[in-house]
């Protein structure tokens, strides 16, 4: 049977990333954005790697337009095997200015919408008695910094949300898991460089080495291939046992 993956935010950086690695390995992929482009660059992924691909811009601020993201795909590709809640916001602010819409938003979009994806892929996966469900967390979900409350509690939320999944899938075949990455270089990223550095009149390389890498041992940043690598381990049938983990790709940034 061919497998298919449902892969959110998968237009762009992390979720774009882990896409190209399943396309490779032949998986049938719903994308899921919010570019101008998103459906052109699910069917150029689709065309290169020569598999069924499907795209919606649900909106994850909506539990409704999560269900239907799911059943969409069921219905498209007959089957819904591994499910990426990878879709994330960020917002940084004091906690005494942070405005309450970026708070609702961030918890929305980067804990809540993994559940209600979870949920309804949940029956899909039972019937198949096979399921492999990976949150993209973040090394923010395992140690805090400063100006992210919002970020840092969705992330710890969506770890105790993998375990609880972890522990009801075992009897069904599904697993679930974490990946925490530091910090990656994505498009997003570079922009958020090029903003320190004029807010902080640095240099880009410095606010590389002195704000973003600071607490890495590895001072470099993490590269998309580790995580797609990852994603693919823990998809894989023999990865039965690996459940209710968070895997911190960080540099050893958690080390310390």
């Amino acid at each position: 049977m061919d497998r298919v993956a449902l892969i959110t935010g998968s237009t762009s950086g992390i979720g774009l990333g882990i896409a190209k690695h399943f396309a490779k390995e032949g998986y049938n992929i719903m994308f899921h954005g919010l570019e101008d482009n998103s459906a052109d660059i699910a069917k150029s992924v689709g065309d290169a790697h020569d598999i069924k691909v499907a795209f919606s811009n649900a909106n994850l601020l909506k539990s409704e337009e999560i269900e239907d993201l799911v059943s969409s795909t069921i219905k498209e590709f007959g089957a819904l095997h591994v499910l990426v809640n990878n879709a994330g916001i960020q917002f940084v602010s004091p906690i005494e200015e942070f405005p309450n819409v970026k708070y609702e938003n961030i918890i929305a979009i980067n804990m809540n919408a993994a559940f209600y994806a979870s949920k309804a892929a949940w029956p899909q996966m039972k019937y198949q008695k096979f399921g492999r469900i990976i949150n993209i967390s973040s090394v923010h979900g395992l140690r805090a910094s400063e100006y992210k409350t919002a970020y840092v509690a969705a992330k710890h939320g969506v770890i105790g949300m993998t375990k609880v999944m972890a522990l009801e899938g075992a009897s069904y075949n599904i697993t679930c898991n974490a990946i925490c990455p530091g910090y990656v270089k994505t498009p997003l990223v570079e922009g958020q460089i090029k903003d320190q550095a004029k807010s902080h009149n640095m240099s880009e390389d410095e606010v590389v080495e002195k704000v973003m890498l600071k607490k890495q041992a590895v001072k470099d940043f993490v590269p998309l291939e580790a995580i797609g690598d990852m994603a693919l381990l823990l998809a894989k049938d023999s990865s039965t046992t690996i459940t209710g983990t968070s895997f911190a790709l960080d540099g050893g940034w958690s080390a310390q």
